[in-house]
């Protein structure tokens, strides 16, 4: 039944928000779309006050959407902005009118770029979402955002099921054991099958999924679906709207003949998986309750309980470009996904009442600056006051706290624990950075730690070892800090130059300022030929932050050729002893160390050395400070390769002696260990190592001789071949070095229907003779 507001009490209703002040969004839900529907005037956005002083953790919801490109994770977004009543319009990706794709570039490309929040409500929840992009060079978006978020949806495109993309995300929310739904998007598209799905998400993703929904049609033909929790059908007729806010909700019964029968079949199967994990459901179908009678709030809860625990996937479908499905996807993040009261977070415990918050994401906003966006944990942060970062050890003054909605920021008093919000006015935060009220509640916060960090490893306290200040020091190391992001390798570099030198410091600031935005971007001078050079997960990646810098900073900066990011590493063991003795001024200098290396291909970049003591070699007197100066040497010669100074990785380091003398320098112990290991790495055979890359190309069945013949010119490594419906996709691994221009390409090969997706795989051995090769375009000459 679909009822519409009185005339009058729209006009009364209007006047009466008119006369409110502009800070949170008042949105149609209150009535929900199944009973009763809430008609307003769009040609505004309606906001009222609210207090956030004493908000209910238990309903906000901090989601994601993330999926693989062209999915259709922003269109879904568009669709939960629209039916929340926050946007007036239907954001189209293809007009570039999307609320959330709000950058030039990503409108022109049709692409998401940027990570963007937004905040809306529904069903008296306020959800927090923040739309994430689905390109791979821009994973670190994904990642920032996913360590912040306490659930997700994750978008498939129902005629591929999991590809490429949708496998990176999802490892990445399974390190953060962020639990997950699954919305099968365009049911609308020939070949979308939920079968296929459900076995793509069985043997790609390794879990269970639990089926929530079926649809009604196929194809062309979708036109609702069938909610298996309570058994009704839910359709979207166009003739009733064409903007799908208006849905016909019928309960299905015998007379509906086989649409009842396929619903109570997998209804069947929805409570009997349940009953696999969850004690209720088992004693209920233990206790012989007629299938029928086990009622939908008791399923729904067990959902929710398995949801939470990670135990199954629910698992929905819909279209959002044809409006259908998007409400019943929205109701299941609010009665399955977490609030943040459902959620341990660890570090954040040990600061109680006062503020923990983590910064995931800076911007610059051309009018207010530096934008830090924060998720606060513990606590409130108000506007105006002044915090303390606990990772850069400075104090800081926020000048506004402002709700993010897009590209559009309100300002409010004060931010509550469980949300996620951005912070005018701090200037030495970057992303991973751990914030709280002053430094008294930082170090109140590692005792405790401390103290439970003692009752589960009982061993003797740093601070009973330590008899001078500098040692002491050492412990605001250790204070609890929530984990940051862990920030991906570049795969590409390449030089880049202003127009002309007085265009040089303006382009230093534009360049401090991405690097600051975006971590995966990596921005050094070359000691020896005095260039800029960029580092980048991709040739898109490179090319949008060439687009920012010339679009947003106006500099028309050049950039150079792209040039792969090889690394190195050691085929062999060497043990080497080193002995610095030097004296600086007054200071008489002392260090013996004896390093050993050898290669490891379970480890990546250097992150510890092993203290390897014996009886025979005992280490006597390694303070933590000396231990730590030995790691800061150990990475800093492993930074450069002895073969064309890439990063080293692959290797394992122990320390087996290390004597020195009162009064020598942290430094001059760093310079030690650095030259040992420099000795040592020469000595074990160092070789170069270029990266492979996992890649998924899709084109027609016409075309795929092309493709593989294209592939093997450039030693490729084909892994499969499968078809879905006329298509064929073919996965291979191929040295990265091979794969400029490859999109060009591959459009040239296929007409114009071919796409492809690609990430880092690994990075592999480059042979000798094409290691001469690479020297000699590198550096113009080859080795001796």
């Amino acid at each position: 039944m679909i009822t519409t507001m009185p005339l009058l009490l729209h006009s009364c209703l209007r006047h009466i928000l008119l006369k409110k002040y502009c800070l949170e969004l008042l949105t149609r839900n209150k009535f929900h779309y199944g009973k009763t529907e809430l008609k307003l005037p769009l040609n505004i956005r309606y906001y009222v006050k609210r207090s956030s002083e004493h908000e209910d953790m238990t309903t906000i919801r901090n989601i994601g959407i993330m999926a693989h490109i062209d999915a259709g994770k922003t269109t879904t977004t568009e669709r939960m902005l629209y039916y929340s009543g926050f946007s007036k319009h239907l954001g189209d990706v293809d007009r570039g009118n999307t609320v959330m794709d709000y950058m030039a570039q990503e409108r022109d490309r049709g692409i998401t770029i940027n990570s963007a929040a937004i905040t809306f409500h529904w069903n008296h929840h306020k959800i927090n979402l923040i739309d994430t992009p689905g390109h791979v060079d821009f994973t670190m978006e994904v990642e920032r955002c996913l360590r912040v978020l306490d659930g997700s949806v994750a978008v498939l495109d129902a005629s591929a099921g999991v590809e490429a993309q949708t496998l990176t995300v999802w490892r990445q929310a399974d390190k953060y054991s962020v639990p997950r739904i699954v919305f099968l998007n365009k049911m609308d598209k020939t070949g979308a099958s939920v079968e296929m799905c459900l076995t793509s998400l069985r043997d790609k993703l390794h879990v269970c999924p639990l089926l929530l929904q079926l649809p009604i049609g196929k194809g062309k033909d979708f036109s609702g679906i069938i909610d298996l929790i309570s058994l009704q059908s839910v359709q979207w007729d166009s003739g009733l709207s064409q903007d799908g806010s208006k849905c016909i909700f019928e309960k299905l019964t015998p007379k509906n003949g086989d649409l009842y029968r396929d619903a109570l079949s997998a209804r069947a199967t929805l409570v009997g998986q349940l009953a696999d994990h969850d004690e209720h459901i088992a004693d209920l179908v233990l206790s012989e309750v007629p299938l029928e009678e086990i009622s939908m709030e008791d399923i729904q809860a067990a959902v929710r309980r398995v949801t939470l625990s990670q135990k199954l996937v629910p698992v929905l479908c819909g279209s959002s470009l044809k409006n259908k499905g998007v409400q019943p996807l929205m109701d299941a993040v609010v009665s399955y996904l977490p609030s943040p009261k459902d959620i341990s977070y660890g570090f954040a415990d040990y600061y109680g009442t006062d503020l923990c918050a983590l910064a995931f994401k800076v911007t610059h906003d051309q009018h207010r600056g530096a934008l830090t966006f924060l998720r606060i944990y513990a606590g409130a942060l108000q506007s105006g006051s002044t915090i303390y970062n606990i990772n850069r050890k400075t104090t800081e003054k926020t000048s506004r706290v402002l709700q993010v909605y897009a590209d559009e920021l309100h300002d409010i008093s004060q931010a509550v624990a469980g949300n996620i919000v951005a912070v005018a006015g701090l200037k030495k935060t970057f992303t991973g950075d751990t914030l709280t009220l002053n430094q008294t509640t930082a170090k109140t916060a590692a005792k405790a730690w401390e103290k439970d960090h003692q009752k589960k490893n009982p061993i003797k306290p740093h601070w009973e070892e330590m008899n001078d200040k500098d040692e002491q020091n050492h412990l605001e190391l250790d204070m609890p800090v929530l984990a940051g992001v862990e920030v991906p390798s570049p795969v590409f570099f390449c030089s880049i130059e202003p127009p002309s030198m007085s265009h040089q410091k303006a382009l230093d600031h534009a360049l401090e300022c991405l690097q600051k935005e975006d971590p995966s971007l990596k921005v050094e001078v070359n000691a020896e030929t005095g260039q800029t050079i960029l580092s980048g997960m991709g040739e898109l990646h490179l090319d949008i932050i060439h687009s920012r810098i010339q679009q947003e900073y106006g500099i028309d900066a050049d950039l150079g050729p792209l040039q792969i990011a090889y690394r190195e590493t050691i085929t062999d063991f060497a043990d080497v002893t080193n002995v610095l003795d030097k004296t600086v001024g007054d200071n008489h200098n002392y260090v013996h160390m004896r390093l050993s290396i050898q290669p490891n291909h379970e480890t990546t970049l250097f992150r510890h050395v092993e203290v390897s003591s014996s009886r025979e070699n005992p280490i006597e007197h390694l303070r933590p400070r000396h231990l730590k100066a030995i790691e800061s040497g150990i990475t800093s010669a492993l930074s450069n390769g002895p073969i064309l100074r890439f990063p080293m990785i692959h290797i394992d380091v122990a320390l087996h002696e290390f004597s020195t003398r009162p009064g020598t320098s942290l430094a001059m112990v760093s310079a030690c260990a650095a030259q040992c290991v420099g000795q040592a790495v020469k000595e074990a055979h160092p070789v170069l190592l270029e990266p492979m890359m996992k890649m998924e190309i899709t084109s027609g069945e016409d075309y795929l001789h092309q493709v593989l013949g294209d592939l093997a010119q450039r030693r490729s490594q084909i892994n499969a071949v499968h078809g879905r419906q006329n298509n064929r996709t073919v996965e291979a691994v191929t040295p990265l070095s091979e794969l400029l221009g490859y999109s060009t390409a591959l459009r040239i090969i296929t007409s114009g229907n071919g796409s492809f997706s690609m990430e880092l795989s690994h990075y592999h051995r480059v042979a000798s003779q094409e290691q001469e090769k690479v020297i000699k375009r590198m550096t113009g000459f080859t080795s001796l």
